[in-house]
């Protein structure tokens, strides 16, 4: 059972910790240069010996390109964009896309990139440069927009929230810990505070369970509609072998949150352990249809089918179940 320690609206919110020194250490002018000038050199090497001299019978994206291998994105920016439509060969449409993206990031032309990435990411799924260039811009438009945070409202909520999540990215709990408890300090009210709290506390080695529960619960006194934080409580419910609570817990955050895909695994695997097989099957199909490719799924529905004389449909799923584990077990070796 994957372990939800995020809240829908924050579920990708923690940077990396390059974040929490951007209120005392502000990034150097030079940084974003820097990396943007690493990306084009990391370009010129795949380019090198592929673009054609630049004349007048060449395509705009083959000039665009040579003028990219001489440092002018400037101009050559154009030239990639004028071409995009018309490319019809996906090697030079895979190395102008390129060059599209990373002349953009080194001009600061923040829509211009996203938009080459994004083409990138659907013409070119999994493509390890793809990926690579991707990394490297997003970061830089992370630590960029975290800079300013801080520069703008350094004494913000948001401000704090960061440099908070910073600390809990590196697993510093104590210091997390002050950080959210002196934002509640100066804002009692404001919703996912005690929930972020009731984070680092679950998150400790052991678990501070009791203290963690407790923060959840003031959470939903504030915000009822916290569908995370209901969960986490379904969490703790099921780990304690309280089925009838931790049902009720899942059943209400998938209700709050519909598409919270690990709610219905975890109603499924509540109502298979107190012998509600045949309620579980609905929560459970639900889940393998969203998750196909997790061995957990097929397994806790297999289990449901089974125990409901349904053994077709039980031997169907045991099979899903063996795939999607060789599967995960092949991705993991690579």
């Amino acid at each position: 059972m994957r372990r939800l320690v995020l809240e829908p609206d924050d579920a990708h919110a923690i940077l990396p910790p390059a974040a929490l020194l951007v209120r005392r250490s502000p990034m150097p002018r030079f940084l974003p240069i820097w990396l943007s000038v690493s990306v084009l050199v990391s370009f010129s090497t795949l380019v090198a010996g592929q673009a054609q001299p630049a004349s007048d019978n060449t395509s705009p994206a083959e000039r665009g390109l040579a003028l990219v291998q001489k440092g002018r994105c400037k101009e050559a920016l154009p030239l990639l964009k004028k071409s995009m439509p018309a490319l019809q060969d996906k090697q030079l449409r895979y190395r102008s896309l390129m060059a599209t993206a990373r002349c953009a990031m080194s001009l600061e032309q923040t829509e211009a990139a996203v938009e080459a990435l994004l083409r990138l990411n659907r013409e070119f799924p999994n493509d390890p440069e793809v990926l690579y260039t991707a990394a490297h811009f997003y970061s830089q438009l992370a630590t960029k927009a975290s800079e300013e945070l801080a520069a703008s409202a350094p004494t913000s909520s948001q401000t704090e929230m960061l440099e908070a999540e910073a600390y809990e990215s590196q697993e510093k709990w104590d210091a997390a810990m002050a950080e959210y408890q002196k934002i509640l300090g100066q804002y009692p009210n404001l919703p996912s505070i005690h929930y972020r709290i009731a984070r680092v506390h679950l998150s400790k080695s052991p678990p501070e369970t009791e203290q963690g529960k407790a923060e959840l619960e003031e959470e939903l006194k504030l915000d009822p509609t916290n569908a995370s934080a209901v969960f986490m409580l379904g969490e703790l419910a099921r780990q304690a072998g309280q089925w009838n609570d931790a049902i009720r817990r899942f059943s209400r955050a998938k209700e709050l949150d519909e598409g919270f895909q690990e709610a219905y695994l975890a109603l499924g695997m509540s109502m298979n352990s107190a012998g509600k097989f045949a309620e579980a099957v609905k929560p459970l199909e639900s889940y393998v249809r969203m998750q196909p490719n997790d061995p957990a799924g097929h397994y806790q529905l297999a289990t449901a089918y089974a125990r409901t004389g349904r053994k077709e449909d039980a031997a169907r799923e045991m099979d899903l179940q063996q795939k999607a584990a060789a599967t995960a077990s092949r991705s993991q070796t690579h």
